[in-house]
């Protein structure tokens, strides 16, 4: 006669409420003699009096996944030892319990399921809806983006657990509008429960007011209609950036500090692809695809850095700038009349001006201006802004003038030989070019950088061709390299 093979019976704690539990599920709780919780945190939790809980494997892990698959292991063993076991689930263990799904897989044991009310009942009671009829798609909030990337609706997102996992949902569907009404069921059949119908821009901040809903694991998202979410690559970068701050011991020790260098070289390399785009080589595109994505995971890391402080998310971030740019261009969005590029400027001023006034006392005249910009982008911002109030030349007449005066007194500092005073005045020949550059409608940076390139193509040049004739640069004469440039000075000249 074989032995007896060991078995988990598997039961479901209802949605929440005491009396959402079945009688065969209370007299499966009181027949077990060895007891085992997914978690306590379910309100009908202490009705499994003298349970063991899982809970320590939320904390011992990083995934979901892992939490599962390390609870079905348990599991097994422990009606290995014991012959039998009862293991309860929050809600039904039928419907999104991964780890019932999980145990169902393993052939060394017997797993018997008992049905339970679950969530969706409370739901479709509280909305009226039929899902049948309706077709309605139920989802797992952490993989809205991978099952609900092309879903219009109806979707009833479940398991919403936290502001950021609302804040995913959001990013999924980058096609919404915002005014897409939805329905948040919060709690329902608990004495605290709500029904909340809001809009699709404002799932993200249902914790501020008028709503004061503390998101939770028992909280779901009714959506009726969307457009179609192509936003899910966002989504997946955004979790692989939360993956690699928990598993990648590099990424999890960086700070906003650290990671600043990396922000401006991105930056950089993003700007050099830009200068080598062909418009007749498309694959002149691929460098630029690349920097761009390095940049925007720079950003990504740092929304993912102040989101697990509790801060800000990635969501908010886009949320600013959106509103922010519609602020800004009142000729699209409002009543605003400008007919060329150099009236939108004209409004774009005049838009900053009336937010920087709005805003609290500045501590100084300048606030708004990044310091730590590169020093000719600094100098263009920081003149163009006392522009702003007067404080200018009327033409680039006034500024050549002052350039003269300040290469004079260079020319006099010179002849000092003091070190300091030589500092100041160098430093005030290049502001006063940028100020020349600046009345010329040009951007110093990019011009001074226009003439770096220009230099090296010519310097190059100017090395091959001293290469051909055998001339050593480091050993030839002044007036030797001179006369090299001199002719690829003309050679480009006549190219050009």
């Amino acid at each position: 006669m074989s032995a007896r093979r060991s078995r988990i019976t598997v039961v479901g704690l209802g949605p929440g409420a005491d009396d959402r539990i079945t009688d065969q599920t209370r007299t499966a709780i009181e027949r077990a003699a060895h007891r085992y919780l997914r978690t306590t945190h379910h309100p009908s939790s202490h009705l499994v009096s003298g349970a063991t809980s899982f809970d320590d494997e939320y904390e011992r892990h990083a995934g979901f996944d892992d939490v599962y698959r390390a609870i079905v292991g348990r599991l097994v063993d422990a009606a290995a030892v014991h012959g039998d076991v009862l293991y309860a689930v929050p809600g039904s263990p039928l419907v999104l319990e991964a780890s019932v799904a999980l145990l169902r897989l393993e052939t060394s044991v017997d797993v018997v399921v008992i049905p339970a009310v679950s969530f969706l009942d409370e739901a479709w009671a509280r909305l009226g809806v039929d899902p049948v009829t309706n077709g309605v798609r139920l989802v797992d909030a952490h993989r809205f983006a991978e099952h609900a990337a092309d879903e219009y609706g109806p979707l009833l997102v479940a398991q919403c657990h936290a502001p950021w996992v609302m804040s995913e949902i959001k990013l999924a569907n980058e096609n919404a509008v915002g005014d897409e009404p939805v329905v948040v069921l919060h709690h329902l059949g608990l004495p605290d429960e709500r029904v909340v119908t809001t809009t699709w821009a404002e799932i993200d901040r249902l914790g501020s007011e008028p709503h004061g809903l503390d998101v939770d694991h028992l909280t779901s998202l009714w959506i009726p209609r969307l457009g179609a979410p192509i936003g899910g690559e966002m989504v997946r970068l955004h979790a692989l950036a939360r993956t690699l701050r928990e598993k990648c011991p590099w990424d999890a020790e960086q700070t906003h500090q650290s990671l600043m260098r990396y922000l401006i070289e991105e930056t950089y390399e993003v700007v050099d692809a830009l200068q080598a785009l062909d418009p007749d080589d498309p694959a002149s595109d691929e460098p630029l695809i690349e920097e761009l994505g390095d940049l925007l995971y720079q950003i990504e890391f740092h929304t993912t850095i102040a989101e697990q402080q509790g801060r800000f998310t990635l969501a908010e971030v886009a949320q600013r700038v959106h509103d922010k740019l519609i602020r800004r261009h009142p000729h699209v969005f409002a009543d605003v009349d400008a007919r060329t590029a150099d009236d939108v400027v004209t409004t774009w001023d005049t838009v900053k001006r009336a937010e920087r006034a709005a805003k609290a006392t500045p501590t100084s005249f300048f606030d708004g201006v990044a310091r730590s910009a590169p020093s000719l982008a600094l100098a263009q911002k920081i003149q163009k802004r006392a522009a702003d109030v007067g404080f200018d030349w009327p033409d680039s007449a006034g500024a050549l003038a002052k350039l003269d005066e300040e290469v004079a007194e260079l020319r006099s500092a010179l002849t000092t030989g003091d070190p300091q005073t030589v500092t100041l005045e160098v430093g005030d020949v290049l502001f006063s070019v940028v100020n020349v550059v600046r009345k010329l409608g040009l951007d110093a940076e990019t011009t001074l950088r226009t003439a770096t390139d220009k230099f090296i193509a010519r310097f190059e040049a100017v090395a091959q061709i001293a290469g051909e004739r055998g001339i050593i640069l480091e050993s030839a004469t002044l007036t030797e390299l001179d006369s090299l440039w001199d002719e690829v000075k003309a050679q480009t000249t006549l190219e050009t």
